[in-house]
């Protein structure tokens, strides 16, 4: 019988990549999810019962026990950017993650792989970061043998950080830009979810990867990769931080007075990561060690951002048009 893996969040951005992946490979995955028929588009990932949802809360040992059952591997790939109802950084990074490593190490899963994220501190003024790094040193408590990846600013379709940007272009003529010296190493969801792919296989040796695209750009620079990729003119301009910190109040204040039913577009914790550098550590290894050539931003976020270009999907059709009047 083909080997089970377990994929945490696995409807999600990155556990969805990793689900088709382990699925192509012949792998039977099950996707831990709290709301399992609203993931049922990843049973078109493989065979028919190849990829099957199930629900899993992380919250409770029980419902990670059963998710784990009969497992050879697990990947955990649950994120949250903000607490959700009963879900918050304690107990989805810290008390979550370590369910999975000591509940994975009592039953014997072989293999265990932790997304986890660049620039963790567990002293950090960031609650986000701050958890991200204690529940990290929770998994390699339980599981030393765990493959950890550290990726930076993950992009890709239906991702929250190019979209997000691309968005603020259809405000006017001028494009805010938060902390424009800051330095961002963004990687492609895809090459994120192929090194988690070899950790749950056995392809990548255990330990710590710093996963970083090809470029380093501030996020001036990204800014005007943005306003080139949606075809739009448009000029950035940087938003004092003292203005950005109140937005980031205000937006927080109605998503916690709503109880969640209006997201901040930016709270305090996203701020604070707009204005630390996310780049991989010169001596980290990485996706050299992997094998694998990182995908460039500039070559893949034209093909999903088109929905904020002026005429849409048309956008490519009208420019060509008028290449073809003005000639």
């Amino acid at each position: 019988m083909a080997k089970l893996v377990t994929i945490f969040g696995g409807s999600g951005f990155v556990g969805r990549q990793v689900a088709r992946l382990m699925a192509k490979e012949g792998w039977r995955v099950r996707i831990a999810v709290r709301r399992p028929d609203e993931a049922l588009f990843t049973r078109t990932y493989g065979a028919v019962g190849q990829v099957v949802p199930v629900m899993c809360n992380i919250r409770d040992e029980a419902s990670v026990r059963a998710a784990l059952t009969d497992a050879d591997a697990a990947v955990n790939c649950v994120n949250i950017l903000s607490p959700e109802g009963k879900s918050n950084f304690r107990n989805i990074f810290e008390e979550g993650a370590g369910h999975i490593a000591r509940l994975s190490a009592e039953m014997g899963v072989t293999r265990l792989v932790h997304i986890s994220g660049l620039g963790i501190d567990p002293d950090s003024p960031s609650k986000y970061v701050a958890a991200k790094s204690r529940g990290e040193a929770a998994v390699l408590k339980a599981r030393p043998d765990a493959v950890v990846l550290r990726p930076s600013v993950i992009f890709g379709p239906g991702d929250n950080f190019y979209n997000r940007l691309a968005g603020l272009t259809r405000m006017g003529p001028l494009m805010p830009v938060l902390s424009p010296n800051t330095r961002m190493q963004p990687v492609f969801v895809e090459d994120v979810a192929r090194a988690a792919m070899m950790g749950a296989t056995g392809a990548a040796e255990p330990g710590i990867y710093e996963l970083g695209g090809p470029e380093v750009m501030t996020m001036r620079e990204i800014s005007r990769q943005v306003i080139e990729a949606v075809h739009r003119k448009r000029i950035p301009v940087t938003v004092p931080m003292p203005f950005a910190r109140l937005g980031a109040m205000a937006g927080g204040l109605v998503q916690t007075v709503s109880g969640g039913l209006i997201s901040a577009p930016l709270n305090g914790d996203q701020l604070h990561l707009l204005t630390q550098d996310n780049i991989v550590s010169d001596d980290a290894r990485g996706f050299a060690q992997l094998g694998i050539q990182p995908t460039s931003s500039g070559a893949v976020i034209e093909e999903y951002l088109w929905r904020f270009s002026p005429s849409g999907q048309y956008d490519a059709i009208k420019r060509s048009a008028k290449n073809l009047r003005d000639q």
